[in-house]
């Protein structure tokens, strides 16, 4: 209730059974109209970073034109992997219809921070007192998506009293942080969330994406793939990856990587490289969203359209000329997502390229796939060898972070400060 501006409404739990269909008419009400470039009312969608990915390009070329996301399925998909999660819909009127909804999650993740503090040696016991304590390895970290306000009942405090439900529900449970993720477009959600909640921008990964070509793409001869088992890959990863120096990598990874839409996890290696150099390698895994989510090019003009299907329809009447088309984009489609992605010595970008061919090439055999895409840190080296498709990229995305059991978000153990020189982003395919 919001005595002040004198509507009514409630929060309460999603109950599957009596609530699906109005959810999705939610979400489908919230969808119309939205674009890359247009900012949102303060009660609309702000944690859906990926629901209005802005396609960079020369804005006079591609003026409204977006890159948007449905979730199709399972509302919970994007929480449910976690063991706590809940989804928040808020009620209005008498007749109590379904104006709002957020989803939340708490997980446990990987602190970061970078190596831990040696105990201090010194005899002088205030020197002592003074040693600040490393922070742990894993966290408890609250995860806020999905936030959703019906155009017609916006800026009546809706979103406010779910944001703050979710908070206090992850606070509840134990977690000491909360995030959200939007763009930089969209000025609305980042005053809300900047200005009302006490979130601060916090990292600022990419979305390399790069469409499926109708032909596969080369891999040389010199460069092996293979793929790791599930528990070799988890032992791959915490030698690789550790909580200490990767931000977010979920303490759950044996079962993401066992997971059914976990596709594999790859590695690449040189075959008879020069004994004299260090060892070279690459690893990443490929998560078959395509049953979850769709996306679609919208807003595209008239003449890309006609180019792209002229390149389709000649590929199919002469393929020896190997013509690069690409499916119908601007229909729904589905993507496959690589994560994980690692790479270690002088030839590390090139095997990393490599299998990014290696998981294009599979996508290939999945009609519903139409790009391969990766979201990483920008400052990851790993980022510079993703094969990438401007259209189909955006670095707009904003991470914020706020911390839950302290009254003031910046007094705490540092981790919205940038991070340490070393420190690895994990974007968990699962959240996409």
């Amino acid at each position: 209730m919001d005595g002040e501006r004198k509507v009514s409404f409630r929060v309460r739990e999603f109950n599957m059974e009596s609530d699906l269909a109005a959810v999705d008419e939610l979400e489908r009400r919230c969808q119309v109209g939205l674009s890359g470039d247009d900012t949102t009312a303060a009660d609309d969608d702000s944690s859906g970073s990926k629901l209005r990915k802005t396609m960079k390009k020369k804005k006079k070329k591609k003026k409204g034109m977006s890159l948007s996301v449905e979730q199709v399925g399972d509302p919970l998909a994007r929480v449910r992997h976690a063991p706590e999660h809940v989804m928040l819909v808020a009620e209005y009127g008498e007749e109590a219809e379904m104006v709002g909804l957020i989803k939340a999650c708490v997980r446990v993740v990987g602190r970061g921070g970078g190596k831990k503090q040696k105990r201090s040696s010194s005899p002088n016991p205030k020197q002592e007192q003074e040693q600040q304590p490393s922070p742990p390895a894993y966290v408890k970290v609250a995860c806020l998506l999905g936030l959703r306000v019906s155009p017609s009942h916006r800026r009546l405090g809706i979103a406010t009293a779910l944001v703050e439900r979710a908070e206090e529900w992850c606070r509840e449970r134990g977690a000491a942080h909360a995030t959200m993720a939007t763009t930089t477009s969209n000025a609305a959600s980042l005053a809300l969330f900047t200005g009302r909640f006490g979130y601060a921008p916090f990292r600022r990964p990419e979305f390399l994406g790069r469409p499926v070509h109708a032909h596969c793409l080369p891999i040389p001869s010199a460069h092996r793939v293979f793929q790791l088992p599930p528990p070799l890959a988890a032992a791959a990863y915490a030698r690789l990856s550790p909580p200490q120096a990767t931000e977010f990598l979920p303490a759950d990874m044996p079962a993401l990587l066992a997971h059914k839409l976990t596709l594999g996890t790859f590695a690449a290696i040189e075959s008879g490289p020069d004994p004299s150099a260090p060892p070279s390698f690459a690893v990443l895994s490929v998560w078959d969203s395509t049953r979850s989510m769709r996306l679609r090019v919208r807003g595209a003009p008239a003449l890309l359209r006609a180019s792209l299907a002229a390149l389709r329809a000649l590929d199919r009447g002469a393929p020896w000329m190997r013509v690069p088309s690409i499916p119908d984009i601007f229909r729904p489609f589905g993507a496959y997502l690589l994560y994980g992605l690692r790479m270690s010595g002088p030839a590390g970008p090139a095997l990393l390229r490599s299998l990014c061919h290696h998981a294009h090439n599979v996508a290939r055999k999945n009609p519903a796939c139409a790009v391969v895409a990766a979201d990483v840190a920008p400052d990851d080296p790993a980022a510079a060898a993703v094969p990438r498709w401007r259209r189909f990229s955006c670095d707009e995305d904003v991470w914020c972070i706020k911390n839950l059991t302290k009254t003031n978000a910046d007094d705490g153990d540092g981790w919205a400060a940038p991070a340490p020189s070393g420190t690895v982003l994990f974007v968990d395919p699962r959240e996409f």
